[in-house]
């Protein structure tokens, strides 16, 4: 009978804990939230407001002189298609690289292999100079091109794609050889339907990672035509520092998608985050 009261009061310090640790963790998206719907005399006042207004939100997207400035929605758009195009890019190329290096025999895969896994461990702003420069050679400065062709390319999925691919059996591979299918159609047809949760796995981190790129997109777009999101909420200690009810509803906006994805695709995550820990 003590045992089982301990065993009870052991579950509930664990769920008190756990919920603790939940609450910290997500405070900050709360406090954004707030403050995003809060007075503007309210904003950072307090840590709950006392009062609340959509004029962060209607001087973000609306039709006012001050926020006429600041092109809020062109940058969301921007930012869309630029994570977008280059998360698929990404899956794409991490697809065939993977796909050959799984199940290809050919001359020099070894060092193609370690040159990867030497480039994973590589610290990426050391090439930061060199692709600024190569991209201002091209004629790809302040353009979609720019931000795109220089990210579109994850080794990271390349390994996880490798490493997912070499446990599929080779005999299935043969098996659609003899049917006469060629490598790309045994890729796209078979191989693929058969990685979907390591895919959304790799999805969604690679969108993640991209949507939220500061950086590079800081030093490659030049006008409001290309701005993304991130880089005008970077200068929230800039011209837009007297306005900080707005850059949290712009904050809100930059994560929203973010968690909608993860809703929409948390069965498949799970699904897949349970191979990568294995």
């Amino acid at each position: 009978m003590v045992g089982h009261k301990l065993s009870k009061k052991s579950l509930v310090l664990r769920y008190g804990l756990t919920t603790a640790v939940m609450l910290i963790m997500i405070f900050p998206f709360i406090y954004l939230v707030m403050h995003s719907f809060a007075d503007w005399d309210q904003v950072d006042r307090q840590i709950i407001p006392s009062s609340f207004s959509l004029r962060s939100w209607t001087w973000l997207f609306g039709d006012s002189s001050t926020s006429a400035n600041a092109p809020w929605l062109g940058a969301f758009i921007n930012t869309i298609i630029v994570a977008t195009i280059a998360t698929f890019l990404m899956l794409g190329f991490a697809l065939m690289v993977a796909y050959a290096l799984a199940k290809i025999e050919f001359k020099g895969k070894k060092m193609v292999n370690n040159v990867i896994l030497f480039q994973m461990f590589f610290p990426a702003i050391i090439l930061l100079i060199p692709q600024f420069l190569m991209v201002t050679k091209v004629g790809l400065l302040d353009s979609y091109a720019g931000m795109i062709i220089p990210t579109a390319l994850s080794l990271w999925a390349i390994f996880m794609y490798t490493n997912f691919f070499k446990a599929i059996p080779d005999t299935l591979i043969e098996a659609a050889k003899l049917d006469g299918a060629n490598d790309l159609t045994i890729l796209f047809k078979i191989v693929l339907p058969m990685s979907r949760s390591i895919t959304t796995v790799i999805f969604l981190f690679l969108y993640t990672d991209r949507w939220t790129n500061l950086l590079w997109d800081m030093i490659v777009s030049k006008s409001d035509e290309t701005v993304t999101l991130n880089v005008l909420i970077s200068q929230m200690f800039g011209p837009y520092a007297t306005y900080p009810g707005p850059m949290y509803a712009a904050s809100v906006v930059l994560t929203l998608p973010l968690i909608v994805l993860f809703l929409l695709f948390s069965k498949q995550f799970q699904k897949g985050m349970q191979f990568t820990l294995k």
